[in-house]
């Protein structure tokens, strides 16, 4: 495999296809975004298709990598289940190179966000590295030894979905207690709204936010209120770090990173939740005061993550 060469990196979500051609070095040289028809398969690959073709065109590039939200197969071939996009056993791959002349290799989207993070972003210094995204869930990617792990069957670091409450509230996933239904930016906004519903003064910041309607407040108001010192904002903030944090110990117990690194929308607020995940990790790390402990960062690489790390991918391992 020629090192040397850019790549492509294709990020498939709900609403955007967003690809871009890639140095070596994780410099994007071309962008290219579209909507994404998430209820047409057909329509999906169509215009991946066409994303791919563009940026390779009048490049020297042979290989894509493309990233989507779902279970996707070791081979890095078919997509086995996505929940937010229309496709059940879909053989991506195979679609997508009858229409482009480049090679294609599918991955999970938080896996190529946190192989990007680790290959140009917070996690480069580092051989051991667990990212965890807080968006509207909670995603994942293990870096062991300086590889992705995948896992048996290609699904593995599902880190939202392990169960912290036994029978808690229902997850999206259909079981009770996950991590997700705690820690992620939907539990934000469902407890906010909560209390801006429940009419207590001590939420007026937020109550500010959204003229008074709960329906209507959105993460980014908590984030906005805690950073303009709401104290209510800052709370709430606090108690999803304290989940990811005490996750993130359990995930120590097995894995033993060196560095966390925590991304998605909800990792805008910085500190006000990096230092609830700090404090609620070291209070649950087993063993802890006796043994060297993970360091936690923010990512580095925002929105682009997931399309960076899927050209990376493509390409061999760092030294």
């Amino acid at each position: 495999m020629n090192s040397t060469r850019a790549t492509i990196g294709i990020d498939i979500g709900g609403t955007k296809i967003a690809g871009g051609l890639i140095a070596p070095d994780g410099t994007i040289l071309k962008r290219d975004r579209r909507d994404s028809p998430a209820e047409n398969v057909d329509e999906i690959a169509a215009t991946v298709a066409d994303v791919i073709s563009d940026l390779a065109e009048g490049e020297d590039v042979e290989r894509a990598g493309v990233a989507c939200a779902g279970y996707i197969d070791k081979s890095g071939t078919t997509v086995l289940f996505s929940p937010n996009l229309a496709w059940r056993d879909e053989p991506l791959k195979e679609r997508l190179e009858k229409s482009v002349d480049v090679e294609v290799t599918i991955e999970n989207d938080a896996n190529a966000a946190a192989y990007g993070e680790f290959i140009h972003g917070a996690g480069h210094d580092v051989d051991d590295m667990v990212m965890i995204t807080i968006g509207t869930g909670v995603g994942g990617g293990v870096i062991i030894d300086g590889e992705l792990f995948r896992g048996s069957y290609g699904i593995a670091a599902e880190i939202g979905h392990m169960r912290v409450v036994p029978d808690g509230i229902r997850c999206g996933c259909g079981n009770r207690g996950c991590l997700e239904s705690y820690g992620s930016g939907r539990a934000l906004v469902r407890e906010a709204r909560a209390l801006v519903a429940g009419g207590s003064p001590y939420t007026g910041g937020l109550a500010d936010k959204c003229g008074g309607d709960a329906r209507q407040l959105e993460g980014k108001h908590v984030t906005e209120a805690a950073q303009a010192g709401d104290p209510a904002a800052i709370e709430l903030l606090a108690d999803i770090g304290r989940w990811i944090g005490e996750g993130a110990a359990s995930l120590t117990s097995v894995l033993d990173p060196a560095r966390f690194v925590i991304g998605g929308g909800v990792a805008d607020a910085g500190d006000l939740l990096l230092g609830p995940i700090r404090q609620a990790f070291g209070r649950q790390l087993t063993g802890r005061g006796h043994r060297p402990t993970a360091t936690f960062e923010i990512a580095q690489l925002g929105n682009d993550a997931g399309m960076v790390g899927a050209a990376a991918l493509v390409r061999p391992a760092k030294a």
